[in-house]
């Protein structure tokens, strides 16, 4: 295999790591919001005359088991467990995350979208993308007096809050944390481009867990691995939970779907990166594959942009004639935001309005072409419309084009062009 482990450790130190400073942010908002919660939960019981408090908070996933990735960036999920003690909240689950919801509410009312309750958590949304889900548990003492703890989802289920993070931290261990290492660039991969429909974090650390093979390269260790995972799926696309083997990961048709876009992707990209085999491979076609693979700009800086991309960039650079084109989320009924304000991606359900300006008044059209990529839409849901004002509605998760062309009798003068992002 081309050895080009140089720079693919420089590729993971500097791009796929989350540096000291987003993971000292990243905790700092989750304190804040546990604040938030325990400062609510105070208020909401001087109001109503109760006494709900949790007892601890645990932190989950990506963060605890310290696999979240530069890829994730405005767009990181930040998972709290909090837990009551059984005999202090109510039995029905829904009454419990409304309790929670409500609290939260009372402290996060400057935030443009309001916590909500969802099936498995309570969600705090920030506009520039983060989200911290607390997930909420309840504890009691069993026969033998040890605490035995239960999740708040559509009904109470036993489950260990810690038990995930014990589990991949001890396993990690073993390889002298190769296994993190593959599941970060995994993650890189599965997040590469925003349309795609992939497995979760759990799910990725699951089959790296199953399928490790520890190598003396960082690229060797990544590559050998994916491809034990590809020819696993082959036979097996199930996948369990590491610490209950009596429970699928795979909850619904959505995630039966995404493991199996995971297997086809692999298949794809990896069959790109043959020519790390070949003999006469060259250090630019060992770059060129792995561009290929993880989709990123630290790759793609090595290689020259081509003269037709830099001819056809010029000749609208230079042309007299331009197109301001203006966009306004409505993020909440009557309340609107300008999109450029939003450092992440856009939740499904919203309205983008878009407005051209151009910058001379004897055109004679304006036209809109809407290209929608990912794995939940097809080339039927692309369109054009024509005016200066319209409006589109953030329908299939992916990153999607609005192209605006000014034209004069036939002829386009100008256009410009805006992605929006949908998580």
């Amino acid at each position: 295999m081309f050895d080009l482990s140089s720079k693919f450790n420089t590729f993971y130190s500097n791009h796929v790591v989350l540096s000291g400073v987003e993971q000292k942010n990243l905790n700092e908002k989750k304190k804040i919001n546990i604040d938030r919660l325990e400062d609510g939960l105070i208020e909401y019981n001087n109001e109503k005359k109760t006494n709900y408090q949790f007892v601890d908070d645990i932190v989950q996933g990506s963060m605890a088991m310290s696999t979240v990735t530069q890829n994730d960036k405005n767009e990181y999920d930040i998972d709290v467990a909090i837990i009551f003690d059984k005999e202090n909240i109510p039995e029905g689950t829904t009454a419990v995350k409304n309790i929670v919801e409500d609290a939260l509410r009372r402290k996060c009312k400057q935030f443009n979208t309001e916590p909500e309750a969802l099936t498995n958590a309570v969600r705090v949304e920030y506009a520039d993308g983060y989200h911290i889900d607390f997930a909420v548990y309840r504890r009691y003492k069993n026969f033998w007096d040890v605490y035995e703890y239960e999740h708040c989802g559509s009904q109470w289920r036993r489950r260990d809050p810690r038990a995930i993070t014990n589990w991949f931290n001890s396993k990690n261990a073993t390889t002298d944390g190769k296994i993190r290492t593959v599941v970060r660039l995994l993650k890189m991969f599965c997040k590469s481009r925003s349309g795609w429909l992939m497995p979760g974090g759990l799910i990725q650390s699951a089959l790296v867990e199953e399928c490790i093979q520890e190598k003396e390269r960082i690229d060797e260790t990544f590559y050998y691995t994916i491809k034990a995972i590809r020819d696993r799926l082959q036979f097996n696309k199930e996948v369990y939970n590491p610490v209950d083997a009596s429970i699928s990961l795979l909850m619904t048709n959505k995630d039966v779907q995404k493991v199996s876009n995971l297997y086809s992707r692999l298949i794809t990209y990896i069959n790109k990166l043959d020519v790390l085999f070949k003999d006469n491979c060259t250090a630019v076609q060992a770059i060129s594959a792995w561009n290929d693979f993880f989709n990123h700009s630290y790759w793609a800086a090595f290689i020259t942009e081509s003269a037709e991309n830099r001819a056809v960039t010029k000749s609208f650079t230079t042309s007299p004639y331009m197109v301001l084109v203006d966009a306004m989320v409505e993020w909440k009924p009557n309340a609107k935001i300008p999109l450029r304000n939003i450092g992440g991606r856009l939740p499904k359900g919203k309205t983008v309005y878009f407005k051209a300006t151009p910058n001379f008044k004897d055109f004679d059209v304006i036209t809109w072409e809407v290209q929608n990529t990912g794995d939940e839409c097809g080339t039927d849901t692309n369109h054009i419309q024509t005016g200066n004002y319209i409006h589109e509605t953030t329908r299939y998760r992916g990153t999607h084009t609005m192209t605006c062309r000014v034209y004069r009798k036939g002829t386009e003068l100008c256009r410009q062009q805006i992605k929006v992002n949908i998580r």
